[in-house]
């Protein structure tokens, strides 16, 4: 653990230094702020602790002078191991957890007996259509009802109590690629669902659904549609501005994937959109644009889905920039006034503090090393950028944060106690490049970035010098005055979400395979558990007969890991999927994990020519990269396609490529998108790939 003077901020010789800007809080003074933080004392009934999405547990019994006696007092096996960032809920002394697949659990919250599970049996070929792992980020529960959503586009309601189906309804146009990987919102009798698919091209959207009935009650569409066919209100209309071209026929984008929360004060609530499809604004919209509302917090009343204000963190959005990260309502004491906020550490960098009733930005500072802005000019909130960062009609540029941001979905958590917000930020350099020959893949990401420039080098200096670059951390910032209070480094960027308690504790999980404790002040590292596989998922909270318990979900995957997991390996394996329960006093152990020696049959031998060799590769990076792993180097989740007895023969990989015979495993077909020659030509790259024994050249261990 390293300390940060308080005054200092985080550098890197390679990048520009900036100063920190605070924007003066308005004269007027404000209405006494209502307490948003208001998680049950006792539970943990929704998905950020409370409306607040605050993370925050009031709980105290477990403190920095008792955690040593911090054990397991039960395990639950998923069935699962890959993929698992369920946020789990406690409700009347049953916790739910949803696994890989949208499989829902029910468990005695006391003992870890199952007393329901439910599959909803959803299409496993819409792998094709998830950028970043077939996961899911948990329900939600209101009236006895247990709600979902599922990666083919479905909304479920399940008897809190049985696990009974009671309605289930179609949210998106299952023909298109959307998924559903969020966990839904609850607000009075509705329901709120958005969708992911921005990548593959699609029109992002929010809707609400009565809780009773499954019935539809009203849809914001993130971004405007076709002109031709009318827009759906004023804020479409105003949108539509704001873009130039035909983007219409890309999608758009921003979905509205992950985060919301809600101020029952102010009846509004609040979402994050995510980027633009393309992600290249050059390809997408080539007149330029804010391109709203993409990479923006949009605040709706709940009743209605009307637009109240909206604040965009990268106005006309080309890196993958998303503002979905997790939103948090808090009160801050800003210039010796209260101000009631809310604030975010998205994509692009900057840590916002917003006015949440207004939209006006009150202050941002890059909370990680960012060269894309100078910074956000405190006047009109929008970044003054570094004109090579855009890439769309000038050279390559190698920027920090790349597409995975300085923070990503993980949720951080806001201290009432210490002032503090808890990060799970991140340092990932990429390269953006135009994709000078784009058009449109049916089945396929469509960023009009070339993917060819996300493929780590395998000269043996250069990865070593990406892999030094490329660094994660447990941050401690000081959202008032907008610096850093103590950090942590991790081993990777790829960790998990954060607990923060009133005991003076913070709690995350990492990628080498640890559930660990700091202090909440000074980040000392208190107390560690090993989980035997990494953790991406947010710990939770809650009591049972006196007893508090920590509860967090196991299970090493997602995107960084899907795609860089066999480059940058944890000190961890992909293993099983597990929920896990902590009380003081806890005597319990996880069941060993026999070893597993995989067997490596000898590869074909390589005998394609170098140019039959790289239109494999391009093919490989624009279709198979985000599953399979960078340079067909697995993480572990995903098989290794380097040892498949595919490769045997060309009948064998077509039959799987082309025409999807293990679509219910979860691989889907490129039929359409593919043809004979390229995967004959697919084939003689994986066989070469697995021929150059580049694990053992680049010294890739743990």
């Amino acid at each position: 653990m390293r300390k940060i003077p308080g005054a200092s901020i985080l550098t890197s010789a390679s990048l520009l230094c900036f100063s920190s800007l605070l924007l003066i809080a308005c004269a007027k003074t404000p209405e006494p702020p209502v307490n948003v933080a208001a998680p049950a004392p006792v539970e943990w009934t929704k998905h950020g602790g409370g409306d607040a999405e605050q993370r925050f547990s009031t709980l105290n019994k477990i403190t920095p002078s008792n955690i040593a006696e911090l054990g397991l007092a039960w395990s639950f096996d998923l069935g699962v191991s890959r993929g698992i960032e369920a946020t789990p809920l406690v409700v009347d002394g049953l916790i739910y957890v949803t696994a890989t697949w949208n499989k829902v659990f029910a468990l005695d919250a006391k003992t870890g007996a199952l007393r329901w599970q439910f599959d909803p049996k959803v299409d496993r070929s819409k792998a094709a259509d998830l950028c970043c792992d077939a996961v899911n980020r948990g329900v939600a529960y209101s009236d006895g009802k247990i709600i979902t959503g599922t990666i083919d586009g479905r909304l479920l309601a399940l008897d809190a109590k049985t696990g009974a189906k009671l309605w289930d309804v179609i949210t998106v146009d299952q023909s298109k690629p959307y998924t559903i990987t969020g966990a839904p919102r609850i607000v009075k009798d509705k329901v709120f669902i958005g969708n992911g698919g921005a990548e593959f091209g699609v029109r992002g959207y929010l809707s609400a659904y009565d809780i009773s009935t499954g019935n539809m009650l009203w849809r914001f569409y993130t971004v405007p549609g076709n002109p031709a066919d009318g827009f759906e209100n004023p804020a479409m209309v105003k949108a539509a501005k704001t873009w130039t071209g035909e983007w219409w026929k890309f999608g758009g984008g921003g979905t509205a994937w992950d985060s919301m929360a809600y101020d029952p004060a102010l009846d509004l609530l609040y979402v994050g959109v995510g980027n633009g499809s393309p992600w290249n604004q050059s390809i997408r919209s080539p007149g330029g644009g804010d391109n709203l509302y993409l990479s923006s917090i949009v605040a709706l009343r709940p009743d209605t889905g009307e637009y109240v204000w909206h604040y965009q963190t990268t106005p006309g959005e080309t890196w993958d920039y998303t503002a979905t990260q997790h939103l948090i309502l808090a009160e801050l004491e800003i210039d010796g006034k209260p101000r009631s906020v809310i604030m975010q550490a998205p994509k692009n960098g900057f840590f916002y503090v917003i006015d949440r009733a207004t939209g006006e930005l009150l202050s941002a500072k890059n909370y990680v090393p960012v060269n894309w802005a100078t910074h956000i000019d405190p006047k009109t909130g929008r970044p003054v950028e570094i004109p090579e960062a855009r890439y769309g009609s000038k050279a390559p540029y190698l920027q920090l944060p790349g597409p995975f941001g300085g923070h990503n979905w993980h949720p951080m958590s806001f201290s009432p106690d210490s002032g503090l917000v808890y990060i799970p930020a991140m340092e990932t350099p990429y390269v953006y490049a135009n994709d000078k020959d784009f058009s449109y893949n049916a089945k396929g990401w469509n960023t009009g970035a070339d993917s060819a420039m996300g493929s780590l080098p395998t000269d043996v200096a250069q990865f070593k010098a990406v892999k030094a670059a490329v660094k994660g951390r447990l941050l401690a910032w000081d959202p008032v005055k907008q610096q850093p209070a103590w950090q942590v480094e991790h081993n990777s960027p790829w960790n998990g979400g954060v607990l923060s308690t009133a005991g003076g504790l913070v709690f995350q999980g990492n990628a080498d395979a640890k559930l660990v404790a700091y202090r909440a002040d000074n980040g000392e590292r208190l107390w560690d558990f090993f989980a035997q596989t990494g953790i991406v998922a947010p710990p939770i909270s809650y009591e049972l007969d006196g007893e508090q318990y920590i509860a967090v979900a196991s299970g090493w995957g997602g995107a960084f890991a899907l795609v860089y997991g066999g480059l940058f390996p944890a000190e961890s394996d992909a293993g099983v999927g597990r929920l896990m329960v902590f009380k003081l006093g806890g005597k319990s152990a996880l069941p060993d994990i026999a070893d597993k020696v995989a067997a490596r049959p000898a590869p074909p031998e390589s005998n394609a020519n170098p140019e039959t060799i790289a239109k494999g590769k391009i093919i490989y990076d624009s279709n198979c990269v985000v599953c399979h792993g960078d340079h067909v180097i697995s993480s572990g989740l995903i098989p290794d396609l380097r040892w498949s007895p595919l490769l045997a023969s060309d009948e064998a990989i077509q039959a799987v490529v082309l025409d999807g015979v293990l679509s219910s495993r979860g691989m889907p077909a490129f039929n359409g998108v593919l043809n004979k020659a390229d995967v004959q030509d697919l084939r003689s790259y994986i066989i070469s790939a697995a021929n150059e024994g580049l694990e053992a050249k680049l010294d890739i261990g743990k």
